[in-house]
């Protein structure tokens, strides 16, 4: 017997967002407290060609979200990427985790050999094994963002460290 990829999916996604959920809001009442502009921080890059902490928090939940649904072969929650500020990337975080909440473990069964396509019918088309898929893809590229959005703080000067963003476990 196999184990159900759900413990290496489900639970660490809502542990860590729920880490990025903490530091997000530290970064919200940092900027309150010292009069920043919100968008100093939302917008904020360690290099101009990365994407910004806003773009950052959206990629590492749409990750969250579309790896967990096709693993438990559910529908992919469309990701709107319309969130500019702080309220509506804690919105969205939220979100993401009622969307994770909602997941039987029961629907990952077998999930470790199920087929999962990325980007079908493109010349990008890539078919991988629903182990290797959260392995080395979905989780590598979640925290990668998730990791790139407390960097992008920490730098910032916003008072966070590594209790912060692993969340509470």
């Amino acid at each position: 017997m196999t184990a159900s990829l759900y413990p290496a999916c489900v639970p660490v996604f809502t542990q860590m967002l729920g880490g990025l959920r903490g530091v997000l809001s530290a970064a919200q009442a940092h900027a309150s407290e010292r009069a920043i502009e919100p968008a100093a921080l939302l917008q904020a890059r360690l290099f101009p060609d990365m994407f910004p902490l806003v773009r950052q928090v959206q990629i590492a939940c749409d990750f969250a979200r579309g790896v967990s649904a096709r693993l438990a072969q559910a529908e992919v929650p469309p990701a709107a990427n319309s969130e500019h500020d702080f309220p509506t990337l804690l919105a969205l975080i939220d979100a993401t985790l009622e969307m994770l909440k909602g997941l039987p473990e029961a629907a990952f069964a077998n999930a470790q050999s199920r087929e999962i396509v990325l980007r079908p019918g493109t010349p990008k088309e890539r078919r991988l094994a629903g182990d290797a898929y959260l392995l080395s893809y979905g989780l590598p590229q979640f925290f990668f963002h998730l990791t790139t959005s407390y960097a992008l703080l920490r730098h910032s000067g916003v008072p966070i460290g590594k209790k912060d963003y692993m969340g509470a476990w």
